[in-house]
């Protein structure tokens, strides 16, 4: 993050917003930059990469699903904005002591004694270590103590767009992102790496929102995608994982995902429209999740 921070002061801070006076080094300067570069960037990626996967990806026949709420994509759009601006405050926390050198961030490949190979391990590291870490505490956003508190905001959602991806209880969220800034203060890890990897994991995080269900023959049972996720959103008990399925199976919540059974959201709108369901089946469909989210927040889930 100092990288971007010392241009963003080369070319537009030091230039055009601040006093001359006020020293780049300044404690409160660099903080109340890294809170402009992080809220800005975060929510230009939310509504930027969103809007694009909302208007060229994401099936818009889904909006016809009967859980499909009335103005959700605008309740959506509200609940990620003021979510990512609470959630800045914190995360700039984190950026500001890495800044700082608290970190095991580096920035010359050949710092470390492996190299170029030590860095691909590294990528390696960080995705199995933020799977393994969200795993845990989304699941732990399944208990009865907290579910209702936190993480259901997000449930509401049922067949979420998109703009989905980032409509947590801010708390919620940051403690989700945690893992990606707690990796580099545990093990090294290249700048322009850490900063690809951060705007990689939002855009996944958009990706596996946005209805497009199609995953490699071969990667079905390895990768967790948006087939599989919206049946997290349906089924609530099951695929909590970030970008693989492993935990999920070994954690014992793993669900196959039922779009690929034709089972899914996007057939039964088209079954409702062929005839093959009657209105008091979607009606029973709606029940049937309802009381399944009751039964969460009775249940002790972790």
């Amino acid at each position: 993050m100092d990288h971007v921070l010392n241009f963003m002061d080369y070319y537009i801070f030091t230039p055009l917003v601040y006093p001359v006076s006020w020293p780049e080094s300044d404690t409160m300067r660099q903080i109340l930059s890294l809170w402009i570069i992080t809220i800005l960037g975060a929510e230009l990626l939310y509504l930027g990469f969103g809007a694009f996967n909302f208007y060229y990806v994401f099936d818009h026949e889904l909006m016809k699903h009967p859980q499909f709420i009335k103005n959700q994509v605008l309740q959506e759009i509200k609940l990620g904005f003021v979510s990512i601006f609470w959630m800045s405050f914190p995360t700039v926390g984190l950026f500001y002591w890495e800044i700082k050198g608290y970190s095991k961030l580096y920035d010359n490949l050949y710092e470390t004694s492996e190299g170029v190979s030590g860095l691909l391990l590294s990528i390696c590291g960080f995705l199995l270590f933020t799977d393994m870490c969200i795993y845990w505490i989304h699941r732990s956003m399944h208990h009865k103590n907290i579910y209702k508190h936190l993480h259901k905001q997000h449930h509401i959602f049922k067949i979420p767009t998109p703009f989905a991806s980032h409509a947590f209880h801010p708390l919620d969220g940051f403690l989700q992102s945690l893992p990606y800034h707690l990796y580099p203060f545990i093990f090294p890890l290249h700048k322009g790496v850490y900063l690809s990897l951060f705007v990689f994991v939002n855009i996944w995080t958009i990706s596996i929102h946005d209805g497009d269900y199609r995953i490699p023959g071969q990667l079905i049972h390895l990768i967790n995608g948006a087939a599989h996720h919206v049946d997290h959103h349906l089924y609530f008990n099951y695929n909590y994982g970030q970008y693989l399925t492993l935990w999920d199976r070994l954690g014992g919540s793993y669900r196959y995902p039922s779009a690929l059974l034709r089972k899914g959201p996007r057939d039964a709108v088209q079954n409702m429209f062929s005839g093959l369901f009657t209105l008091s089946q979607v009606c029973e469909a709606k029940l049937l999740s309802q009381a399944i989210e009751e039964k969460l927040t009775l249940q002790t889930e972790i």
